[in-house]
């Protein structure tokens, strides 16, 4: 039996880092719909644990999606099945964030792997862990 699933192994990873703007986070609000002062508004924010506006937790989390989608596997599909989340820290306009994904686990016959995930900031501080179940198949 195959111990890898379209070539991915225990211990393959992939990353996707990105710098995070206000102007970013306002799109992210506009096309989900959490218009949330917290996010946008400085004002608000500073009255708030945060002092100043922060990105969206989901916003982070959309990093680890497109570290899935785009650099885990290219030459394959790769299908988000599920996702654990614990949001460890905030993030704002100019952090710099990685999402990197390890696989844990390889189910060959259902040509599924699991993943850990985490996202940290340029400091090294690590604003989302979970892990996730991602299927991986073949382009037709």
């Amino acid at each position: 039996m195959a111990d890898d699933v379209q070539g991915l192994t225990v211990g393959s990873t992939a990353s996707y880092t990105s710098t995070v703007t206000q102007e970013g986070i306002d799109t992210f609000a506009q096309v989900t719909g959490d218009t949330n002062p917290l996010h946008s508004n400085a004002e608000y924010a500073a009255r708030t644990r945060f002092k100043q506006p922060i990105a969206h937790g989901m916003f982070g989390a959309g990093l680890i999606s497109a570290a899935i989608g785009t650099r885990l596997q290219p030459d394959a599909v790769c299908i988000y099945l599920a996702q654990n989340l614990q949001f460890r820290a905030p993030v704002a306009a100019g952090d710099e964030i990685t999402a990197t994904v390890t696989v844990t686990k390889v189910d060959p016959e259902r040509s599924r792997v699991s993943l850990d995930t985490v996202v940290t900031k340029q400091d090294g501080t690590e604003v989302i862990r979970g892990d996730a179940l991602v299927m991986v198949e073949a382009l037709g």
